[in-house]
């Protein structure tokens, strides 16, 4: 069965930074997108970043563009999200998660928030 367990979320002032990782096994499928998606409490679930299983190619919502990272290790069948730069506006609890019908990181159900297997979440607290 498809397992993603998360690590690495906590605590952190503004500026500072953080780096999440998600180890995943049980995955079937050639090709999939993977990533974060993250949800503050009286929000709504908003995509943050993607990586294709397929080629590598990366989506970042605007909001992370420029502080926030993803990459993965084939290897260590792991994605990672490296989050600098925080702002008290990144708090939330993030989940790893994947589109499985998708690889397409721009076109995947990550965008949206929204995907077919999750983590059990890990909270990023951002404050000074």
């Amino acid at each position: 069965q498809v397992q993603l367990v998360e690590s690495g979320g906590g605590s952190a002032q503004p500026g500072g930074s953080l780096r999440l990782s998600c180890a995943a096994s049980g995955f079937t499928w050639e090709q999939y997108s993977i990533g974060w998606v993250r949800q503050a409490p009286g929000n709504k679930r908003e995509g943050v970043s993607c990586i294709s299983s397929m080629d590598g190619r990366t989506w970042h919502a605007d909001s992370v563009k420029g502080r926030f990272t993803i990459s993965r290790d084939n290897a260590k069948n792991t994605v990672y999200l490296q989050m600098n730069d925080l702002k008290s506006a990144d708090t939330a609890q993030y989940y790893c998660t994947t589109d499985v019908y998708d690889a397409e990181c721009e076109t995947s159900s990550l965008v949206s928030g929204t995907g077919d297997y999750w983590g059990q979440g890990t909270q990023v607290t951002v404050s000074s």
